[in-house]
């Protein structure tokens, strides 16, 4: 089975890990400063701030700006949970925008629609990849004076008009095993604000200052030296893996280009698309079985996302955003990651060519 996703883990990451396990500081340290270090600088931001997780960092931003019981958050309908349940987590309440058929991201005029004057913080995601539309969510918030989060946990290294750092407020990163590269789980905030980016090293780490010495509640979201690591070794691979997932995805443009009832991923040509996942559009409700005919030819896909957010049950289970509502039942990714092999790519885009619905 060739499989959706795959770990690049090669000997040079075996030896980081074993050479952290090895030095005795399990936990904080050089490892861990300097992996913020590097991350820092390859993103184009002044700080970067390492955390357990990438929910864990869109957690602490939310607290690092203030974000409290009362506020609305707006973020799509179409993204992974974690996106919303950071407002939830503040006791704020996520209000959900529509996204862009194309791109998958936050659609502007949908996002304008759902400022109030409780509004306190955009969230924008960079679904699969691709950079959402930064100068219309920028435009947006600047003119209502608000923070910008954007959430790149599936986009490491994408950029705006070929720059990294997006001119927000905050940016979040994921580095769980699925994600461009991966440190076993973690995840980071990335600020220019000298501010925010102490507060977020605050949240991480219990609310403290310096043993004993507590500036507020805080939270044990520190990641571990071991992880980080991992995570300093993959990000000099990063570059290289980043260009092999863009090299398979114009590999699987070729190979099901006029392909009927199957739209290709659309990518804008002011954002750099990281691939993290290569996402089709499958027509007329046949979704379902193209997933099922991939499966029996040994190809492994999957749905990111089976429906909208405001559609669950625990956000109350409301009608749903029309273009997400639309896009969620004809969603299907299929392997682009970098380790495919060039006979694989091709027997991905046969499998998804001898489809007949």
């Amino acid at each position: 089975m060739i499989g959706i996703a795959k770990p690049m883990i090669d000997q040079t990451d075996a030896d980081a890990v074993l050479s952290a396990l090895k030095s005795g500081q399990l936990t904080g340290g050089p490892i861990v400063q300097q992996f913020e270090t590097d991350l820092a600088q390859y993103s184009g931001y002044k700080h970067a701030v390492v955390v357990s997780s990438g929910t864990a960092a869109l957690h602490i931003a939310m607290h690092a700006l203030g974000i409290k019981a009362g506020d609305e958050v707006v973020v799509p309908d179409f993204t992974f949970i974690a996106t919303a349940n950071a407002a939830r987590y503040v006791g704020a309440t996520p209000v959900f925008a529509d996204v862009d058929a194309r791109t998958f991201n936050l659609d502007s005029a949908s996002l304008a629609s759902k400022i109030t004057p409780k509004t306190k913080a955009i969230i924008p995601v960079s679904l699969y990849g691709q950079a959402y539309d930064v100068d219309a969510v920028s435009e947006i918030a600047r003119k209502h004076d608000l923070p910008v989060i954007s959430d790149n946990c599936q986009a490491i290294g994408t950029a705006w008009n070929a720059k990294r750092n997006l001119g927000d407020a905050m940016a979040t990163l994921s580095f769980y095993p699925t994600k461009n590269m991966t440190s076993t789980e973690g995840g980071a905030i990335l600020t220019d604000r000298d501010e925010w980016a102490e507060e977020c090293r605050l949240w991480r780490n219990i609310g403290q200052r310096k043993p004993y010495d507590y500036a507020h509640v805080g939270y044990n979201y520190r990641l571990n030296s071991v992880s980080a690591a991992l995570g300093l070794s993959q990000l000099k691979r990063l570059d290289a893996f980043t260009r092999k997932r863009q090299e398979n995805a114009r590999t699987l443009n070729d190979l099901l280009h006029g392909t009927a009832g199957i739209e290709l991923p659309y990518a804008d040509a002011r954002a750099t698309h990281v691939y993290n996942q290569y996402t089709l559009k499958v027509a007329g409700s046949k979704r379902d079985a193209l997933k099922a005919h991939l499966q029996q030819s040994g190809v492994g896909s999957n749905v990111y996302y089976p429906m909208p957010l405001s559609t669950l049950e625990t956000f109350g289970k409301t009608a749903g955003s029309p273009t997400a509502n639309r896009i969620s039942a004809e969603v299907l990714s299929i392997p682009v990651h970098p380790a495919l092999t060039d006979d694989e790519l091709q027997t991905v885009g046969a499998a998804v060519k001898s489809f007949k619905g």
